[in-house]
């Protein structure tokens, strides 16, 4: 039996990054900052994010710097070939399955300028 699960609560990093593809898929990419406890201190651990499809296009939408959201998903690899050096490389990549938009309305309209959504996802 094998299991890759992640789940994860913080704040957003930046800006999400969307692209559309001629296809009709969309994939939206941010970070994730959660604090980590250490000697009586916080300490933020980051998170790349990789979300898909429907879930993208919400995160696009509603989700900005400093947002609280909830995120389950599993953990990946993105390899690469660096154009410099020609090295192998590799980055750890949170696919984002399901994600929870959290916090109070008052965070959320802050977070969007003054901006509202009705729909709850």
């Amino acid at each position: 039996m094998s299991l890759n699960s992640v789940t994860l609560v913080g704040r957003v990093g930046g800006e999400p990054d969307v692209k559309y593809f001629e296809s009709g898929s969309v994939v939206c990419t941010l970070t994730l900052a959660v604090n980590r406890f250490s000697r009586n201190q916080e300490q933020p651990d980051w998170f790349n994010l990789e979300l898909w499809g429907r879930t993208a296009e919400v995160a696009a939408n509603y989700v900005h710097k400093g947002s609280l959201i909830g995120v389950s998903g599993s953990l990946k690899f993105d390899h690469w070939r660096d154009r410099n050096t020609g090295a192998n490389r590799s980055k750890p990549v949170i696919r984002v399955e399901r994600m929870e938009l959290l916090g109070s309305k008052r965070d959320n309209d802050a977070s969007m300028a003054g901006g509202g959504y009705e729909d709850e996802f």
